[in-house]
């Protein structure tokens, strides 16, 4: 079974991690839950700013709401798909004495927020209004 697959499976069991390595401390455990669990909030913020977007502008172009909406809610949905990914690798990582993965998605998804407030900066500061 190929390491995606096997790494997809322990989102759903993740009991099984228990199976690979040695138990790492606690702390550190309970540190990758914090993190997780400060993805899961960035996620959440940022699907709430989609629908804030998305309701609380209504005199914006139809268009233009939709895709700053949009961004923002695919922005927490990958940010909530990746906080859980990110966890299982981590975890199994520590359980391996292997190092803790790097990933380019802080970065990705610092962009794509800088983007869009970018956006949002260009329609406050020329009040675009809605066709």
């Amino acid at each position: 079974m190929n390491e995606f697959v096997q790494g997809l499976r322990l989102w759903f069991a993740p009991q099984r991690i228990r199976d690979e390595g040695d138990t790492p401390d606690y702390r550190f455990s309970l540190a990758n839950e914090r993190t997780f669990l400060a993805w899961i909030r960035t996620a959440l913020a940022l699907i709430g700013g989609g629908f804030a977007v998305d309701q609380f502008l209504p005199e914006l172009a139809w268009g233009i709401r939709a895709g700053l909406a949009l961004a923002l809610l695919a922005a927490g949905v990958l940010c909530a798909l990746r906080a859980v990914n990110h966890w299982v690798r981590c975890e199994r990582a520590m359980r391996r004495g292997e190092d803790l993965p790097v990933s380019r998605f802080p970065t990705l998804l610092g962009l794509a927020v800088g983007v869009v407030a970018v956006a949002m900066v260009v329609v406050v500061l020329f009040g675009w209004e809605g066709a």
